[in-house]
């Protein structure tokens, strides 16, 4: 994994210093939809074919991420398909990610939830959560059914567990010592 992260910082670097002369916001859902298609399997075991050309990969990755790219994004995964880099692109992405959220002062919350979250609960969440880690955060939640109830919240290296299935686990502990 750290060898992945090593790969990918030069990488999130220079594109955020060119996605900085542009709109970082589109860029950033740009690079999200091709670090989608990267993580395909099928399609790396695809790309590591001998018989398959760069180009093919390029002409299969940009139709499956049905985004219109940026030319610069389009250089960027020509360069990164070239360079064998591919199963690296997630791992660039997210580093993109934390480029430009630590630029606008924000943090990624990642939000467990045991059932989907309305629109408006997920506003209160996200200020109640804005107090709590006192910093703007930018809020994706992901459904976690074994929770039961309560949501899990993560920020950086910062847990903030009010789910039901971790107080059943504090009982747990609490009543077999």
């Amino acid at each position: 994994m750290a060898e992945l992260a090593t790969i990918a910082r030069p990488y999130a670097e220079a594109l955020y210093q060119v996605a900085k002369k542009h709109d970082v916001k589109t860029w950033g859902q740009q690079l999200d939809a091709l670090a989608l298609v990267a993580q395909d399997a099928d399609l790396r075991s695809f790309a590591d074919n001998p018989k398959v050309t760069a180009e093919q990969v390029f002409v299969i990755m940009t139709a499956a991420a049905k985004q219109t790219l940026a030319p610069e994004l389009q250089n960027f995964l020509r360069a990164v398909i070239d360079n064998g880099r591919l199963s690296a692109l997630p791992a660039v992405v997210e580093q993109f990610h934390v480029l430009a959220n630590a630029a606008a002062g924000v943090a990624d919350a990642q939000i467990f939830s045991a059932y989907p979250i309305e629109p408006a609960q997920l506003a209160d969440v996200v200020a109640t959560l804005e107090k709590r880690f006192g910093r703007k955060l930018e809020a994706h939640v992901q459904l976690e059914p074994a929770l039961i109830g309560g949501i899990r919240v993560v920020v950086g290296d910062e847990v903030l567990d009010t789910s039901v299935k971790a107080r059943l686990d504090r009982m747990k502990v609490a009543l077999t010592a």
